[in-house]
């Protein structure tokens, strides 16, 4: 089951409260103040585990809650500190702050860490405000609350190429071709109902991960169709294929540009990207006598078309190749609009 969005309650530990206290033993007088500090509160913290694919484990995990610190105590003994939570979660979770919106962390790297909701500090026990005027006090703070807050989590897949086209475009069976996965193959439109990852291998040294994107239609930036659950994924590739059924009796021309108005809909900096057309289904004679057609047209608009067959491998080493290149020559994995890299956090301070 692929589930790439989810809703968590975080709460971090409590701060443990300072003690009230005065040493009291026989032959000891006036003993003064012996009370201890509170324990601070353990935080929540995310951290990314390249063997999570999914987030999954947070549609019945709906509380996060790290331990609170342990209270002071007399002679002078400081609570235990709350053991701090740590959460994996898979790599290109962003998470955000439920009630504002706002980014608290994109976890886009293998390893990376954000604390999401700060422990509470620890209140001071009485011993802490002992002094040479004022040997008896009799002060003690409380524990400060630990940070908590509502999140939303959000999982953009981290693919190099995303394969993008209206529905059975032949964009699984292209998939299957060019690496090991083995995604649904229909006959029908939107066989893929949620992303799939494959790895493709260059002869002669390296390798790419493709994403093979649900069906876009129009409307999509507004959650027409798949909607998101394919623009989602976009953000964070770096080059784009579209895919385009060169035997339909309708336009290719026309639908790429429909794909290309919902991906500008969506977030501009998707029209960006380097970007190759791949015109499917050689294979079949009404794609063959369009294919020179389609290529000149193609250029006209500044875009390089390459013909291929997703069922017979025709053209794909060349397409291959070709993104393989773009790669090369283009600029680091994106992290979407508006999204910060640097590790921030939230729901409390220290």
């Amino acid at each position: 089951m692929f589930i790439d969005q989810a809703k968590v309650h975080v709460k971090a530990g409590d701060g443990g409260n300072g003690c009230l206290s005065f040493r009291r033993e026989k032959f000891i007088p006036k003993g003064g103040p012996d009370g201890g500090d509170g324990g601070d509160g353990g935080s929540v913290i995310f951290v990314t585990d390249p063997g999570l694919l999914t987030l999954v484990d947070f549609r019945y995990r709906r509380h996060l809650r790290a331990r609170r610190g342990a209270h002071g105590e007399g002679a002078k003994r400081s609570g235990r500190r709350g053991a701090d939570l740590v959460v994996s979660v898979p790599v290109g979770t962003i998470v955000r702050n439920a009630a504002t919106g706002e980014v608290i962390a994109d976890l886009a790297e293998v390893g990376q860490r954000a604390t999401i909701a700060i422990g509470g500090r620890g209140g001071r026990g009485n011993a802490r405000f002992a002094t040479a005027t004022h040997r008896a006090p009799r002060r003690a703070d409380p524990g400060q609350p630990g940070g908590e807050l509502q999140i939303e989590m959000e999982l953009r897949l981290l693919a190099d190429v995303g394969l993008v086209g209206l529905p059975n475009a032949g964009k699984s069976t292209l998939l299957r071709r060019i690496s090991a996965a083995r995604p649904k193959v229909g006959d029908y439109p939107f066989t893929t109902t949620e992303p799939t990852l494959g790895v493709v291998e260059i002869k002669g040294g390296g390798s790419f991960v493709v994403a093979d994107l649900p069906g876009l239609i129009e409307g999509a930036h507004l959650g027409v169709g798949l909607g998101h659950a394919f623009l989602r994924h976009t953000a964070r590739t770096r080059v784009l294929i579209h895919l385009v059924d060169a035997s339909s009796p309708e336009d290719p021309v026309e639908g790429f540009g429909a794909i290309r108005r919902e991906l500008g809909l969506y977030d501009p900096s998707l029209l960006e990207r380097p970007s190759i057309v791949a015109l499917n289904k050689m294979d079949l004679p009404e794609a063959r006598a369009r294919s020179a057609d389609l290529v000149a047209r193609f250029s006209a608009l500044g875009m390089q078309a390459l013909p291929i067959s997703g069922a017979t491998g025709e053209g794909l080493e060349a397409l291959i190749h070709a993104a393989y290149g773009a790669l090369a020559r283009g600029p680091g994995r994106s992290t979407g609009p508006g999204i910060d890299r640097e590790e921030t956090s939230a729901g409390g301070k220290k």
